[in-house]
């Protein structure tokens, strides 16, 4: 069986449980706690010599990184598509991931103290952050079509990786109002059961928590 080394305050985590729910796969959840510091055990360390999460172990075969981890389960497991056949459509889909990750994620950081209520907000670098993220958005808006879904009828691995992001920004203060095909595409998210698993009240509290211990740690 799958084992999957996760923590449900990371997107990068959660990008992969997703694709692991969609797909219908059985799998072993195992938190990796970094307030412990488990991810410097020598036992996570033989799995993924980084100390970061996500891991995916298939027997024993550890796969980390969480877009090699996603285009792995597409392979091996390629019912339902997560990946379309077309060359537009995969650019499409390539294009979605890649700006998530190189381009979106990096630009909400300065939102985490306001997303989840906790004082450190910095009001140059939050305008700064949502000017970065206007950008991506308009762009992400012009790539979805009469689709419901980034290059296709189906879900995707663009879901998996935008979706752990895009819902959570009206918690940050950036408004969805103006995509309106954006906003309509994280609504149809929002409702499936594996986003629904993966975003419990249980898990924002979490990290909440989290953030807030890590913040009183800094000097």
């Amino acid at each position: 069986m799958l084992k999957f080394y996760h923590n449900p305050i990371s997107p990068n985590s959660r990008r992969v449980w997703i694709t692991l729910l969609e797909k219908e796969l059985l799998f072993d959840l195992v938190e990796v706690n970094y307030l412990d510091s488990e991810q410097f055990k020598p036992e996570f360390l033989a799995i993924n010599p980084f100390h970061h999460i996500p891991a995916l172990v298939d027997n024993d075969f550890n796969i980390v990184e969480s877009l090699a981890i996603l285009d792995y389960l597409e392979a091996k497991y390629p019912i339902p598509a997560m990946l379309p056949t077309d060359a537009k459509d995969l650019a499409i889909v390539r294009m979605v991931q890649l700006a998530t990750v190189n381009e979106l994620m990096p630009a909400t950081v300065p939102l985490s103290p306001v997303m989840f209520g906790l004082p450190g907000a910095e009001p140059e670098k939050i305008e700064q952050s949502k000017r970065k993220i206007s950008a991506v958005l308009k762009f992400f808006e012009g790539l979805l079509d009469h689709r419901p879904f980034f290059g296709s009828d189906s879900i995707t691995l663009a879901e998996s990786v935008a979706g752990s992001i895009v819902p959570w920004l009206p918690r940050g203060g950036v408004s969805l109002s103006e995509y309106p095909k954006l906003n309509a595409w994280c609504d149809r998210l929002t409702v499936r059961p594996a986003w629904q698993k993966t975003q419990t009240p249980e898990i924002i509290e979490a990290i909440k928590s989290r953030i807030a211990a890590k913040m009183a740690q800094m000097p």
